[in-house]
């Protein structure tokens, strides 16, 4: 008879809180690559629409989370920026994009984090490396364009010219990342052919081409196949601008590498471990069919 215990896997609790989350692919993510971790590794969807909750409920959410012995949270929309001030902690990058999507919970402390900026420069490295980022154009200036846009200064952009429906919002940006970027020019564009007749490459950060937002964010004939064109939407992962992108010539890089890559980051934070990041883009990939 073998007397000998068996071996009890790490156990790991962690959630996303966001609203109209249900068709999210990070808790696949996280808990199969626990799995191959050998971690116990459960995570929860915490939305908002589902529970008839709002962003005013976020405290006593992430305080349930914390109470209950969570080793931390994801955060999407509307709560990243809202949960900043619930924080202890700030890392540099979340201080400077006054946005966090990951909550570790450590002792008695929350640490913010941001990895969407960090997700978009890991993908944006990977899938477009050796592309020139002297002069970019950013379409859309929300909250995941402030990521973005940090995440192209911090791989070297040279100049960020950013367009948005509300010039308000541009200015906003603006005014909020050029003091972190002495070495990028971030500016409000005003004439988008001008832009990217001048640009090296073209950044897509608005919600158009999402599947409830179809269609092009630009004039098609705007394009030409000297321009690389990054986008983050991965919700069809070929949206309108991916797919006439590259019929048009260009190097392209869609939204599916963003969406794996923060998730790797913030496993990292939660467990302590490296994970396998290309094992998690097959899971992923496998996921959305």
């Amino acid at each position: 008879m073998n007397t000998q215990a068996a071996i009890v896997p790490r156990q790991l609790h962690v959630g996303l809180i966001g609203a109209g989350i249900g068709r999210s692919l990070t808790p696949a993510m996280h808990m199969r690559e626990g799995e191959h971790c050998g971690l116990s590794y459960r995570y929860d969807l915490i939305d908002l629409d589902t529970r008839g909750l709002s962003v005013s409920d976020l405290p006593a959410l992430i305080d349930e989370a914390e109470a209950r012995g969570f080793a931390g949270l994801n955060i999407t929309h509307p709560c990243k920026q809202a949960a900043v001030a619930l924080v202890d902690e700030l890392s540099p990058d979340a201080q400077t994009l006054r946005s966090i999507n990951t909550v570790v919970f450590q002792g008695n402390r929350r640490i913010g984090h941001n990895t969407d900026w960090w997700g978009f420069a890991e993908s944006f490295r990977r899938g477009l490396a050796g592309v020139s980022l002297a002069r970019v154009v950013q379409l859309g200036a929300g909250g995941a364009g402030v990521a973005v846009a940090h995440a192209v200064a911090e791989m070297g952009a040279h100049s960020v010219e950013i367009f948005d429906l509300d010039p308000l919002r541009a200015r906003a940006l603006v005014d909020q990342l050029q003091p972190a970027h002495a070495a990028c020019r971030f500016s409000v564009g005003h004439d988008l052919a001008a832009a990217l007749d001048a640009a090296d490459g073209l950044v897509h950060a608005t919600p158009t081409g999402m599947a409830a937002h179809p269609g092009l964010p630009l004039d098609a004939q705007l394009l030409s196949d000297r321009l690389w064109v990054a986008e983050i939407v991965y919700f069809p992962i070929e949206t309108e601008l991916v797919k006439f992108a590259r019929q048009t010539g260009c190097r392209v890089l869609d939204g599916g590498g963003m969406a794996v890559f923060q998730a790797v980051k913030a496993f990292e934070l939660f467990t302590g471990i490296r994970p396998a990041a290309e094992r998690m883009m097959r899971h992923f990939n496998s996921l959305r069919g």
